[in-house]
């Protein structure tokens, strides 16, 4: 699967996706209903495979979003930054399986308790807002605490964190920074660059004061934003700070002043390639990986 991202999943790169043999998700994030409407559509005229829609529940929007997807019978929902259930069985009923995003053990168990398809389980070295677990942690205590399938995410970007997810009790994994470089993906070239020349130290954690801690790369916003959470600033300061700020980085490539949010793996990623060919070689890795560790089994 193909993380939503806000601002950087667009139809053009959900379709690469769904096209190349994974899952394309288009990424809402806080757009209006119309919009998400434009870009399901607009996908559909590029693929006829399955794809879907992320939302993000604190979205102003999420209702009439949520409604697009029911009207639009989107195949696939996966949602963040809440609980999606009171829209779980107008969902079903629409044929969309639902998948939310979680970061504990017991928003797992919650969300199954209320009908939820699937999980992703996503470790804090992602993108984004990320929780406090790491991948290597979370995944096989999800795997172990609910009865439908688990995807892994965070820190996920090759043939080794597939079959690492594997092993862990996953079925499959979401990746989202490497897709930030796909050919088809239609953020800024500036961003490309910056996750490009990353290195493994160069992403940070902000906003963990405000209860909504995000993982970016350094930039100045971010030097901005440790230092006012330094010196105990109010959240309302650090939310007016950020208001805009993912969009400035990703269409407008404000790499300084923008939020360039990216996760931990931007230290490996070192080329553009076709959504189809970044598919490929996560696959191929995997299978690879699995071939060497068959030689580890014990003799009968």
């Amino acid at each position: 699967m193909q993380g939503g991202m806000a601002w950087v999943s667009t139809a053009e790169l959900a379709a690469a996706v769904s096209e190349g043999g994974g899952l394309g998700i288009i990424g809402s994030g806080q757009a209006p209903a119309d919009w998400v409407r434009e870009q399901v559509r607009r996908t559909r005229e590029l693929t006829g495979k399955p794809f879907g829609v992320n939302v993000m529940l604190l979205s102003p929007f999420v209702d009439a979003v949520m409604q697009v997807i029911v009207d639009e019978r989107v195949p696939v929902v996966t949602t963040g930054a809440g609980n999606p259930g009171k829209y779980v069985p107008a969902l079903q009923a629409a044929g969309t399986r639902v998948i939310p995003v979680v970061a504990s053990v017991a928003l797992a168990k919650r969300l199954v308790r209320g009908g939820v398809d699937a999980l992703i389980a996503e470790g804090m070295e992602s993108g984004g807002h990320v929780g406090e677990l790491g991948t290597m942690a979370l995944v096989p205590q999800i795997v172990d605490a609910v009865d439908v399938p688990v995807i892994a995410a965070g820190g996920i970007y090759d043939g080794r964190g597939l079959a690492a997810a594997l092993a862990l009790g996953a079925v499959g994994v979401q990746m989202g920074t490497r897709f930030m470089c796909a050919a088809e993906c239609t953020i800024h070239p500036r961003v490309k660059e910056m996750v490009l020349k990353a290195r493994d130290r160069d992403t940070v954690v902000t906003g963990r004061s405000t209860g909504h801690p995000v993982r970016v790369l350094k930039n100045k916003l971010s030097r901005q934003f440790e230092d006012l959470e330094a010196r105990c600033a109010p959240a309302a300061e650090l939310e007016k700070l950020g208001t805009g700020r993912l969009r400035a980085a990703m269409a407008d490539g404000d790499v300084e002043y923008g939020s360039v949010m990216a996760g931990q793996v931007a230290a490996l990623v070192r080329e553009i390639q076709p959504a189809r060919e970044i598919i490929r070689d996560v696959v191929e890795g995997a299978a690879a990986v699995l071939q060497n560790l068959s030689r580890w089994a014990v003799p009968e």
